[in-house]
């Protein structure tokens, strides 16, 4: 199935027009035609079904059959990790995330950041490509990025993790988590959190938390607490 993603659709829509590049898309690489099936999704947990009322490289409408609202996972798993030096390696993070099961993610700068820089509509895009690659339809929330303080600051239910590699004692993610709950983790940069700011964080009731023996790069230790949370949950 190709999935394909537009955020303007919701439960009363009767018709979609795609965008120039969509439409070529549509008509030159996929070949469809008019009447064959297009499955859309608005990012917010609806698959729709149309049938191509037009195809052209410069523009492709469908008519929008049925919809269906997709369930939500058992589970919701906010991450919280800094940017890393090479951008490359947060968009890799972005992507396999996404396709693991993340529902938001922050970017948080902190004493030991390298890079403060957020480039958020590139992010969007990777997360949108990364749901659409995947099947999903819930999209993540990707919010600004922001200092840890004032992230430390915001009023928070879930369930707190932090990550960190100070030798202290932690408990690991498996015993830490519970399946069917809401969980926020930290994720540290490449220096890892500095010694004050895991002080504020457990000040704060974070949880210390550890994701295994070996010391991982900031974008594999964020997947590895993705894909330990859905394992959890499966």
């Amino acid at each position: 199935m190709q999935l394909f993603y537009n955020n303007t659709l919701h439960e009363s829509s009767t018709d979609i027009k795609f965008s120039r590049e969509e439409s070529k898309h549509i008509s030159k690489v996929l070949r469809k035609k008019e009447g064959d099936v297009l499955h859309i999704t608005n990012g917010n947990g609806y698959l729709f079904n149309a049938h191509i009322t037009f195809s052209n490289p410069n523009q492709c409408i469908a008519s929008i059959v049925s919809y269906t609202l997709q369930e939500k996972k058992p589970y919701r798993l906010h991450l919280a990790v800094a940017p890393t030096k090479m951008n490359d390696r947060y968009e890799w993070f972005l992507e396999k995330a996404t396709e693991i099961g993340v529902d938001e993610i922050t970017p948080i700068l902190c004493d030991h950041s390298e890079r403060k820089v957020i480039k958020i509509e590139r992010f969007e895009r990777i997360l949108q490509s990364a749901m659409k690659q995947s099947l999903h339809c819930y999209l993540p929330k990707l919010n600004p990025a922001i200092s840890f303080s004032d992230f430390m600051n915001q009023k928070n239910n879930d369930q707190l993790l932090i990550a960190h590699c100070e030798d202290t004692k932690k408990q690991t993610l498996k015993d830490t988590v519970s399946p069917k709950s809401n969980s926020t983790i930290l994720i540290g940069p490449e220096g890892d959190f500095s010694f004050k700011e895991i002080e504020i964080a457990l000040a704060s009731e974070y949880t210390p938390i550890s994701l295994g023996d070996s010391r991982l790069r900031t974008e594999t230790a964020a997947i590895v607490a993705a894909h330990s949370v859905a394992f959890i949950n499966s």
